[in-house]
């Protein structure tokens, strides 16, 4: 039993490091060692709340809501809000997606992990060039009406 929680935990860091990975190279404050540790965290809780629980379905939902809400307060930080507009705001969903993915893999859902953090990656790097070109397109709308 004890090899099969190891293999959730090692498998929650792999997927965290990808994403953490992404993030990093885009030079955003939550990088490779903060995802990690929000997906390692997450797939250890959901493994002791099950432990911890003995099979009580009350039990296992009150310790998964409290991940969500400490890493709503995690998210919660990357958000900053100045003259030029709110910054921040992948990186909080960034933060919140992956530790649902830390739950995943605690609770040995693997596949979903995997096809998660799939998306997440062809979300985050697919779709960055199309929003760089949506903003330019914004600003140079903004520049036109001025």
């Amino acid at each position: 039993m004890i090899w099969d929680e190891v293999i959730s935990l090692v498998l929650a860091v792999i997927l965290g490091a990808i994403i953490g990975a992404e993030r990093e190279y885009h030079d955003k404050p939550a990088g490779l060692r903060t995802n990690i540790m929000i997906c390692l965290g997450a797939a250890l809780f959901t493994i002791l709340s099950k432990e911890m629980g003995g099979g009580d379905l009350n039990a296992l939902t009150r310790i998964a809501a409290q991940i969500v809400t400490g890493v709503g307060f995690l998210g919660a930080g990357a958000i900053i809000r100045d003259r030029a507009g709110v910054h921040g705001l992948t990186t909080a969903a960034t933060i919140w997606l992956v530790s649902s993915i830390g739950m995943a893999c605690g609770a040995k859902y693997y596949l979903l992990a995997v096809v998660s953090t799939t998306l997440a990656i062809t979300v985050l790097f697919g779709l960055a060039p199309i929003s760089e070109r949506i903003a330019k397109l914004r600003e140079a709308k903004h520049r036109e009406k001025r």
